[in-house]
């Protein structure tokens, strides 16, 4: 057994220690700033080089999601192959990347949106790399898929940066939306392996949960249909009746894994509503070649709802159980982070369907429920990232 000195600091242990509460930390400031410069009108970083909405969109998906992928990705990969992942003073530097990247656009720095992107694909690469290695090591190549994902969140951080720095407007928005759906691709994926096991492990009573595999391999085919349709076309008629397939397929995927005691459980309730946000957001999208509805609500659907929704709670579950403590009894605060986190989406997605006139105000409601969710995150698992396990293992 390793000692758990062999590295002075647990923060650097594993990945999911690192890069969960950067991430965390990251989303509160990231939304904080949103809220203070949509507040204000703000409309440009890097002295009128980076636009806000995009600096908000790019950031939310390739500095926050891509380090709570990173730091799952890495704690995964070492349970699936048994060789240890990058850690220690490695880990330390690939989180130096990431957040060297975070910190450029408030910068006064010559040519700072250069080194912000020479950052940030640097973080990018070097990930691919070392999750990688430990894949091919142990030849585990069933998980390349999931890995060849990352590859192409790496593609399409690069198209972005090319698009904003050269000025190809459509490069940027390829690189940027292939980035959110891409994501929610991986979140799908990864709900598709987990989400059943942990219900089955988490309800407290015997359930075998009705898994279809054809619909898993049937949502992956079509979800890659489906990002380069909405890249390429966002209400085209492929993109719209592709959205509709997937919608089915989720709303099957969630009726076989549905049990009664997820209610009395935040840990599992919480992926399986998060896995809802993403049926939502296919329908809206179809929805929006019919009816004219703000194709925004769609995209945070996905956004807010799934992603923000499955990596909390992802990360909650993740913590405590890699921790060395008690899943079946989490923190009693749970609920209440999960549920404004819930919230948050709903008034972002739902309400302004129904009022419309009040967008601006649900808009920053639904920024306040987010920081509120995240700060609870931090203030209860802060200090389990930061010791060592309670079990004396290394880990």
């Amino acid at each position: 057994m390793e000692s758990s000195k062999k590295y002075r600091f647990a923060l650097l242990h594993l990945g999911f220690r690192l890069f969960f509460l950067l991430g965390a930390v990251f989303s509160v400031f990231a939304i904080s700033a949103w809220f203070w410069f949509y507040y204000h009108g703000t409309q440009f970083l890097d002295n009128g080089n980076f636009p806000i909405i995009l600096w908000h969109a790019h950031e939310m998906i390739f500095g926050y999601s891509m380090a709570v992928a990173v730091g799952f990705l890495l704690t995964a990969v070492k349970n699936w192959t048994g060789h240890q992942t990058l850690r220690g003073y490695g880990l330390l530097l690939l989180g130096l990347f990431w957040l060297m990247a975070r910190i450029m656009p408030f910068t006064d720095f010559p040519g700072a949106l250069m080194i912000m992107a020479l950052f940030d694909l640097l973080f990018d690469v070097t990930a691919c790399i070392v999750l990688l290695y430990p894949l091919v090591r142990s030849k585990q190549w069933k998980q390349l898929g999931i890995w060849s994902i990352l590859l192409l969140m790496t593609t399409g951080n690069t198209l972005f940066y090319i698009g904003l720095i050269w000025k190809h407007p459509e490069l940027t928005r390829i690189g940027l939306f292939s980035g959110l759906y891409l994501i929610v691709a991986l979140i799908m994926l990864m709900g598709q392996r987990v989400i059943p096991f942990f219900i089955e492990r988490g309800v407290g009573y015997p359930v075998v949960l009705k898994v279809r595999p054809w619909v898993t391999v049937s949502s992956m085919i079509l979800m890659m249909v489906f990002v380069v349709a909405v890249v390429w076309n966002p209400i085209s008629q492929i993109t719209v009746w592709v959205a509709i397939a997937l919608a089915i397929l989720q709303v099957l995927q969630m009726i076989g894994w549905y049990t009664p005691g997820i209610w009395r459980k935040p840990l599992l309730w919480s992926i399986y509503l998060a896995y809802g946000w993403i049926f939502i957001g296919f329908i809206l999208t179809a929805l929006a070649h019919w009816v004219p509805i703000n194709p925004m609500l769609g995209i945070h659907a996905f956004a807010y709802g799934g992603v923000g929704m499955m990596t909390i709670g992802m990360m909650a579950r993740v913590s405590l159980g890699h921790t060395g403590r008690n899943i079946v009894t989490p923190p009693a605060a749970l609920n209440w982070m999960f549920i404004s986190l819930l919230l948050g989406a709903i008034v972002r997605v739902m309400i302004p369907i129904i009022l419309p006139m009040q967008y601006r105000m649900w808009i920053e409601v639904s920024q306040g429920l987010w920081i509120v969710a995240f700060v609870c995150f931090i203030i209860i698992y802060a200090p389990m990232l930061i010791t060592p396990r309670i079990d004396g293992r290394y880990g």
